[in-house]
């Protein structure tokens, strides 16, 4: 039988994501394909370059040629955990995104980017870690999403 620790390991692949500024932005470390996947509908093997510049990112992907602001990438583990400031910058950008019905509250592709997560967590470690996150940015979802989220994150690694 093999151990649930091995059956998740992801294999290494090489990053598509460049920075192109001397200045790095401070939610650059938020930047992930995993995450651009999820906005634009695409796979990973579509993905050409990511290219994180001093205030955009730019995508190049197969049929995506599009800039994405900082603030539409969800937090990640092991990069520090998100500052006042990276949930301004978040609050804002939702108030200002014309496609979320519901301005106060991330896009529903960042519920999925963290389903996405607890289902690919390594160990109950990292797992842990993915709910302590969710619990630290519980403001960018609605109630029933954040219950649905939970739900999940609770789910992984029982038997």
């Amino acid at each position: 039988m093999i151990p649930s620790t091995l059956e998740k390991i992801t294999p290494i692949r090489s990053s598509k994501i460049l920075h192109k500024s001397s200045v790095i932005h401070p939610q650059a470390r938020f930047v992930t394909e995993e995450a651009v996947c999820l906005i634009f509908g695409i796979s990973f093997a579509d993905i050409y370059t990511v290219e994180c510049w001093r205030y955009v990112v730019y995508v190049h992907a197969k049929g995506v040629s599009k800039f994405v602001s900082y603030a539409d990438f969800p937090p990640i583990v092991d990069v520090g955990a998100p500052t006042y400031q990276d949930r301004v910058k978040w609050r804002k950008r939702w108030r200002k995104t014309p496609k979320n019905q519901e301005k106060r509250y991330a896009p529903q592709w960042w519920a999925e980017f963290f389903t996405l997560q607890f289902q690919n967590a390594g160990s109950e470690y990292e797992l842990q870690q993915w709910r302590q996150l969710l619990v630290s940015v519980n403001f960018a979802f609605s109630p029933l999403t954040l219950q649905q989220l939970q739900v999940v994150g609770n789910e992984e690694f029982r038997i």
